[in-house]
């Protein structure tokens, strides 16, 4: 299977399980490996045959931006599901990052990271 890679995708959201997250909102950065086989596209050169990354790329902003949830786990698995929505995708790995959590120590990010397939 190939690999179509998406790194950095920002958005801010109002997720999490606090009142100030959910007025204030923060920034979640997305990381996304999309599964498929890009052999069709390649021999064609037709973008029809492969995954729009662009489209799959304001797919994902839409889901952060979107209606909150508590948890990042389910953050994660709802912008999986939108992936695999996409015809050629057979699998995608998730990385959600939330980077401004409410942790009252130093830290430097915290992530989830999930794989969700067709199967």
């Amino acid at each position: 299977m190939d690999r179509v890679a998406l790194r950095g995708l920002k958005a801010r959201g109002h997720h999490g399980v606090f009142p100030k997250e959910r007025e204030e909102g923060q920034t979640f950065i997305v990381d996304l490996v999309l599964g498929l086989d890009t052999r069709p596209a390649a021999a064609t050169d037709d973008l029809a045959r492969t995954v729009h990354y662009g489209v799959v790329a304001e797919e994902v902003v839409e889901v952060v931006t979107g209606e909150p949830v508590d948890l990042i786990e389910t953050l994660a698995e709802r912008i999986a599901q939108r992936c695999l929505k996409h015809e050629g995708v057979q699998e995608v790995e998730v990385v959600v990052h939330k980077p401004d959590a409410p942790i009252t120590v130093p830290f430097d990010d915290v992530t989830i990271t999930i794989t969700r397939s067709r199967a």
